[in-house]
């Protein structure tokens, strides 16, 4: 096989090309190819008609050193995957004892009774490896024909997810194909603009000849991969590159890897010993939901208070009347008393606090759609950002949770945050 290998994903499934389902699995699995040293080189997303899996799989299969099939294993009719594989390899479909054992185990614990159609599951081609399903019926295959490597992984996100990282990847490894040690070094920033950030971080790079270096923004950040490159740069040089860039970021420097804002949020927090709670407007509970999508998120994140109209806000948060009516929900005096009204009723040490107009209708002269204000309180005191986002109603809710989080991460870290929003709002 070439130290290069061409590696190829099929993603069947007509829910995909429907709409029904989102391709979550091309994210994932490129991320994951890529953190070990592999490169994805196509990608092919189709329905589960047999003579177009014959066909994708065998022009594939001709081309690709390493291809990786999701979805068409389970018990269905629909699900054609193996048989039209084992076809186009000249392969017999063998039946398996052993996966049998599986399923019917699976189905007692469950207090179920097996049906003649999940029998289907126990078939794989001949000379193939059995990848086991601790989370599903459709067990993965593994098969190496040559210098080739065939990976089938089951659809269902929460079977294929560990079933690569568990099974496959460390296959390819074995084989020296790939890494088991992460192949780049990835630095997370926020509140600096792509091209800004090419041009900050250049320098560094210059002196580094060979360096991968690549860029993605998202959501209001940008991630900046490093990689051995041509360069063949050893995993402690990649470290101190990073860390001079680090230096070089400042504020904007969020995190190494891939942790969300709210999970540095929590850490900090978590060392502190400090407690946080949010309330908010016209987010609608998601910046609850980015602290609670974080694993023991309770040892920090005490609760969240959705707080929709006048009325809620004066009874739950107890947000005065007098501050309504004088400067109206969508206002910096409001954001301040939600936080500290939040902070109050849920005994924490943090809070934050968002209120806006989301759009497309509302808002004000002084306030127009987008407008948002971020309310922070604090041991130390409360302080209010506003801000004003232009786009559609889900895109503003999120930039609002995204600014609201990024917010107390710099007031954590003792940062100027107004810096920041300067920066953001001239397009960085």
């Amino acid at each position: 096989m070439p130290s290069n290998p061409r590696v190829e994903l099929l993603n069947l499934g007509d829910e995909l090309l429907l709409g029904i389902r989102e391709n979550s699995h091309l994210a994932h699995i490129g991320r994951e190819l890529a953190r070990h040293g592999l490169h994805l080189q196509r990608n092919v997303c189709f329905n589960d008609a047999p003579e177009d899996i014959r066909r994708f799989f065998k022009e594939s299969w001709e081309q690709s050193d390493i291809v990786i099939t999701t979805g068409g294993l389970g018990p269905t009719s629909d699900d054609n995957t193996r048989e039209a594989v084992a076809e186009v390899l000249g392969r017999k479909l063998i039946y398996s004892d052993e996966i049998e054992q599986a399923i019917r185990a699976r189905f007692e614990r469950l207090g179920r009774t097996v049906t003649p159609n999940n029998l289907k599951q126990c078939y794989l081609p001949e000379g193939a490896e059995i990848l086991p399903n601790p989370n599903g019926t459709a067990p993965g295959i593994w098969l190496k024909i040559n210098d080739k490597c065939l990976a089938m992984l089951p659809g269902p996100s929460n079977e294929m997810i560990p079933m690569l990282s568990d099974q496959v990847i460390p296959r390819l490894c074995s084989e020296g194909h790939c890494r088991l040690d992460e192949a780049y070094l990835q630095i997370r920033t926020m509140g600096i603009g792509e091209s800004a950030l090419e041009n900050l971080l250049m320098p560094i790079f210059d002196k580094h000849e060979g360096l991968g270096v690549a860029y993605c923004a998202h959501q209001g950040m940008v991630d900046v991969r490093l990689s051995r490159g041509k360069g063949d740069y050893s995993r402690c040089a990649i470290q101190h590159i990073a860390k001079e860039c680090r230096e070089t970021l400042g504020a904007d420097f969020v995190c190494y890897g891939d942790d969300s804002i709210a999970k540095v949020i929590f850490d900090h927090l978590r060392a502190d010993e400090k407690t946080l709670a949010v309330a908010e407007s016209c987010t609608g509970g998601l910046l609850s939901n980015a602290f609670t999508d974080i694993p023991g998120a309770s040892k920090v994140f005490s609760g969240g208070i959705v707080c929709y109209n006048n009325d809620a806000k004066m009874e739950l948060l107890g947000v005065p009347e007098c501050i309504i009516a004088q400067h109206g929900a969508v206002s910096a005096e409001t954001a301040v008393a939600m936080a500290t009204g939040a902070a109050e009723r849920l005994s924490t040490d943090y809070a934050l606090s968002v209120t806006g107009f989301a759009g497309p209708s509302g808002g004000t002269a002084e306030n127009p759609v987008g407008t948002i204000y971020i309310g922070y309180h604090a041991p130390c005191g409360t302080w209010c950002v506003r801000m004003v986002y232009p786009g559609e109603r889900s895109t503003v809710k999120v930039r609002a949770v995204m600014r609201a989080l990024d917010v107390m991460r710099r007031k954590l870290n003792k940062y100027k945050v107004e810096d920041a929003l300067q920066a953001l709002a001239t397009g960085g």
